[in-house]
């Protein structure tokens, strides 16, 4: 699982350095397949398949400003004050990693800078929780009391979940919940810790594609998201290269 995260982070590294105004969203998912399988891996995402839905096309979710999650990456291409949730999933000798990052797409309006702050901070806020003995949903709570205490609204319809031999194990990790109920956290349990909060109503819905969930209202959406092991103190995040 440390080798699938740490090409998870490697994914969105690389997809930083060529977001930018003019891009195609198919061309990040190119540059993402390829260096997913440079690695030895394989993108989790393609091909998936959710209750009779459609096999999922790409290789990432690529999520355009009002999109939240699982948008299909296509011909679209980003402008200038747009911003992209890039979500990836990976499956390397049968152990999954997944993280996800929004990014601004040129100057983005201070508003939704202040979004993407706050649910990149509500993410850190969520794994602090992450401690054996505390309880799933002291994640989940400390997750929507700070998003809402800024004035935006986490998604409930999507939760974050457990994540090892398959790519959504239990627990459900929701970003909404009260302290001291859920399943109780234990040493080395592994979870995708995944805020995604809207910046208006934390309604959503589900495009004509079948995949892309957008929010209700049309306001823009963030996602952040890392892959944690629950230690006896603090959590370690293995998305990320050391």
């Amino acid at each position: 699982m440390r080798e699938s995260n740490r090409i998870a982070c490697e994914v969105l590294d690389l997809i930083e350095k060529h977001v930018r105004p003019g891009v195609k969203t198919i061309e990040l998912d190119r540059l993402a397949e390829d260096h997913i399988r440079s690695q030895g891996a394989i993108p989790a995402f393609k091909g998936y398949r959710q209750g009779n839905s459609s096999p999922y096309p790409g290789s990432i979710c690529t999520s355009v400003n009002q999109e939240v999650v699982h948008g299909i990456p296509g011909e679209r291409i980003l402008k200038e004050g747009d911003i992209l949730s890039v979500d990836v999933g990976i499956n390397k000798n049968g152990f999954f990693g997944d993280s996800a990052r929004t990014f601004p797409i040129g100057k983005i309006d201070t508003e939704t800078e202040r979004l993407l702050k706050i649910t990149r901070e509500a993410l850190f806020i969520g794994i602090a929780e992450a401690r054996a003995g505390n309880r799933v949903h002291d994640i989940s709570a400390a997750i929507q009391e700070y998003v809402e205490a800024a004035g935006y609204n986490v998604v409930r319809e999507l939760v974050g979940h457990g994540i090892g031999r398959s790519l959504h194990e239990e627990p459900a990790v929701p970003n909404y919940g009260k302290r001291g109920t859920g399943m109780k956290l234990v040493d080395g349990m592994v979870l995708a810790i995944e805020p995604m909060v809207n910046g208006g109503t934390f309604r959503v819905k589900v495009a004509k594609d079948g995949w892309t969930i957008v929010t209700a209202d049309g306001r823009p959406s963030a996602h952040y998201e890392h892959t944690v092991i629950v230690r006896n103190g603090e959590a370690e995040i293995l998305s990320k290269v050391a």
